[in-house]
């Protein structure tokens, strides 16, 4: 492994994911490992540009792994943008002798670290930390298998009540222009429909299905609805249903950041751990520049170029399984 790299920062940015904490630790972890120096930046690049930026070590990441959001905390940053402040941040970076960086967010954290790196010619990586598992090249995003539970265990609350009055919920779930989360609660939920980006339906043939259900003496329906659909909100879906289709006592539930709290799952906890650790290696490794994810169960190296105004497409077998299981 390389001997050039001795004090490395790490930082979050952007939305907060479960499993963020368990990121930051394997990183620091790793780091005291292989015997270099590691600092954590407050509030992502504004906190760059700030100069909060703390030394770190084997302690000061004890019992957060089963924390959510990040101890770091996570901040947007106009100034960032501007060549004057990446500037600042530089110069805070090297008042440390900070000689590589290892962020944790989405796409947005990517393409910052991806210019500033380029601009400064400093060593990055990014851990894919998002609910929102859009990112291509890869199976899983941190945070996303928490999000997706917690918006399942939801919609299992909310049929109970639908079940009792007899009612349509229409139930948002985030995932910014991405269904994944909408796809796989929807499926875990047992939704009569699922409204998302990749698969648009339109209310009317939204209301073929509920009436086909109706018809076939169904209690209550479910639709989950992925925010950022083409057919506009979840509000302005519910009140095309109410005009169209008043005899149906509809509801509207907005789950929203709800599903970015919370403690994160064994499987996010993992998948963090893996990612960080295996960051700080490809770094002392020569790598730079790259996100890293997990493919088929194994480490990833994706460049910028795949990850730029790409996503990761939901899979067409999942969606038909969603249909085939709505009947």
């Amino acid at each position: 492994m390389s001997t050039e790299i001795k004090n490395i920062a790490v930082f979050t940015s952007g939305g907060d994911a479960p499993g963020m904490n368990a990121g930051i630790r394997a990183v620091v972890r790793a780091c005291v490992y292989y015997k270099k120096n590691i600092f954590g930046v407050y509030r992502g690049y504004e906190g760059m540009i700030d100069n909060d930026i703390v030394k770190l070590d084997a302690r000061s990441v004890s019992n957060i792994i089963q924390r959510g959001g990040t101890i770091l905390k996570s901040a947007r940053s106009e100034e960032f943008k501007t060549k004057e402040g990446r500037k600042k941040a530089y110069e805070n970076l090297k008042s440390r002798d900070i000689d590589a960086l290892i962020a944790i967010g989405g796409n947005g954290t990517f393409t910052g670290l991806h210019y500033f790196g380029q601009e400064y010619d400093i060593p990055t990586i990014c851990l894919p930390g998002t609910i929102d598992n859009d990112l291509p090249g890869m199976d899983y995003t941190i945070g996303y298998d928490t999000a997706t539970n917690t918006a399942v265990e939801a919609i299992d609350k909310i049929r109970d009540t639908a079940l009792s009055h007899n009612r349509l919920f229409f139930i948002e779930v985030m995932g910014r222009h991405s269904g994944y989360i909408a796809l796989n609660s929807g499926i875990a939920g047992g939704a009569v429909a699922i409204m998302m980006p990749e698969d648009s339906m339109t209310v009317d043939e939204l209301l073929v299905k509920l009436d086909a259900g109706a018809e076939k003496n169904k209690k209550s329906s479910l639709v989950v609805v992925a925010e950022g659909g083409q057919e506009g909100t979840v509000w302005e879906i519910a009140e095309q249903v109410k005009k169209k289709a008043p005899y149906y006592d509809t509801k509207v539930t907005i789950l929203g950041h709800l599903q970015r709290g919370g403690a994160p799952s064994y499987f996010d906890r993992v998948l963090a751990g893996r990612l960080g650790v295996g960051a700080v290696e490809a770094l002392l490794d020569g790598k730079r520049d790259v996100m890293i994810g997990i493919k088929d169960n194994k480490l990833v190296f994706i460049d910028f170029e795949q990850i730029d105004n790409k996503r990761h497409e939901v899979d067409p077998e999942a969606v038909k399984l969603a249909k085939i299981l709505a009947i």
